[in-house]
């Protein structure tokens, strides 16, 4: 079970490969957001308050893409062939 702090690694998608921590968890969606993975590029609109541009930050990643890092009996993980 994937829960928030956990180290987990990416099994599919355009950051296959790649190991990052659970920030936050959405269980009624079934979604996760990873420090560093999923980055995506909002463009934000100048107002009063804000400057305006291009503003890049980590978004949702569902956990069906991810393997869970903690191993807790420290047993080898056996592969399929």
């Amino acid at each position: 079970m994937i829960k928030k702090g956990n180290q987990v690694l990416v099994i599919c998608g355009k950051d296959k490969g790649k190991k990052g921590e659970v920030i936050e968890i959405l269980r009624e969606k079934n979604k996760a957001l990873i420090k560093g993975i999923n980055i995506i590029k909002k463009h934000e609109k100048t107002t009063k308050e804000k400057k305006g541009g291009i503003i890049s930050k980590e978004s949702y990643i569902h956990i069906s893409n991810l393997k869970n890092m903690e191993i807790k009996d420290k047993k080898k993980e056996v592969s399929k062939k």
